[in-house]
């Protein structure tokens, strides 16, 4: 059974086939190649963009959505992650999708379900799709050209998995990647290491800016966010007129991660991620549910 934990699932050239299926769903037309499956989606922590995303890639290949309400479900009322598996396991799926704020709970259900798993960000440990779709907004910008490409991650590093997916990824198609951070949100991590953003930003291609994620903080770790965004903010006087391109997995803190009048620039991809984030998620669904 195969499943999407981490972005270390998928081989380089399973990535690029993915790719090109993924291409091939950028037109937004609905399928039936999933006619009579059925996806679950049960996120246990918070997410719009990633949770609608799933369900828009299921539904546009004409599968069955259930979503699981967490706050209504048993595991809510003390329930084991065994027993929710199992029940999730006895509705018979064909795919289950899963978000949870502890790390490790996605390849914890994959060992007790008949079904592909598919991880939409579990703790700090990984969210592939995510990765993947972000390696194949950079791909498609920059027509398949994208070795030896200088990326910059940018912001609360340490924290976030959507960093530790594209560091494995990006790693792996032979990025050069600078990972930018105040020393608190830096990881332990062998890669180039800087806490100057505007010295960083000088043969950069591409920015990766990051949500600070206080809500993984124990406790307060920056004086406040403005704070912050006088360092790490993607601001138009830092960029100017450079050939680079900005993206970001949302929900964008808009002046601190990213400024509004870089939002609005042509260079930043943030919506353009959003809508090939559906065309990725398509194509593994179709992979994983027809091929496992």
């Amino acid at each position: 059974m195969r499943h999407l934990i981490s972005t270390r699932d998928f081989s380089k050239d399973e990535v690029l086939a993915l790719f090109d299926r993924a291409r091939e769903f950028l037109d937004e037309k609905p399928r039936t190649l999933l006619k009579g499956k059925s996806v679950t989606t049960i996120f246990f922590e918070n997410s719009t963009r990633t949770l609608s995303s799933f369900e828009t890639a299921a539904k546009r290949l004409d599968a069955k959505v259930l979503r699981l309400d967490v706050s209504r479900s048993s595991s809510s009322k003390g329930e084991t992650l065994f027993d929710t598996a199992a029940n999730l396991d006895a509705m018979n799926p064909n795919a289950i999708v899963v978000r949870h704020q502890h790390s490790g709970v996605p390849s914890f259900l994959a060992r007790y379900v008949k079904c592909p798993v598919l991880n939409g960000g579990d703790g700090k440990h990984a969210h592939p799709t995510q990765a993947l779709l972000d390696l194949f907004t950079i791909n498609e910008h920059f027509s398949g050209n994208i070795e030896g490409k200088r990326v910059l991650i940018v912001g609360d590093i340490k924290n976030s998995r959507v960093a530790a997916s594209n560091i494995e990824l990006l790693s792996r198609f032979n990025f050069d990647i600078t990972l930018v951070a105040p020393p608190q949100f830096m990881p332990n991590v062998d890669l180039k290491k800087t806490s100057n953003l505007k010295e960083a930003l000088e043969n950069a291609d591409i920015i990766i800016s990051l949500r600070t994620q206080t809500e993984r903080h124990q406790k307060q770790i920056y004086g406040s966010l403005k704070d912050y965004a006088k360092d790490y903010c993607i601001k138009k006087e830092l960029i100017k007129d450079k050939d680079i391109i900005i993206l970001h997995p949302g929900p964008v803190h808009r002046n601190i991660d990213i400024s509004d009048e870089v939002l609005a620039d042509k260079r930043c991809l943030v919506l353009r991620q959003v809508s090939n984030g559906v065309a990725i998620r398509m194509a593994a669904l179709l992979k994983l549910i027809l091929e496992s």
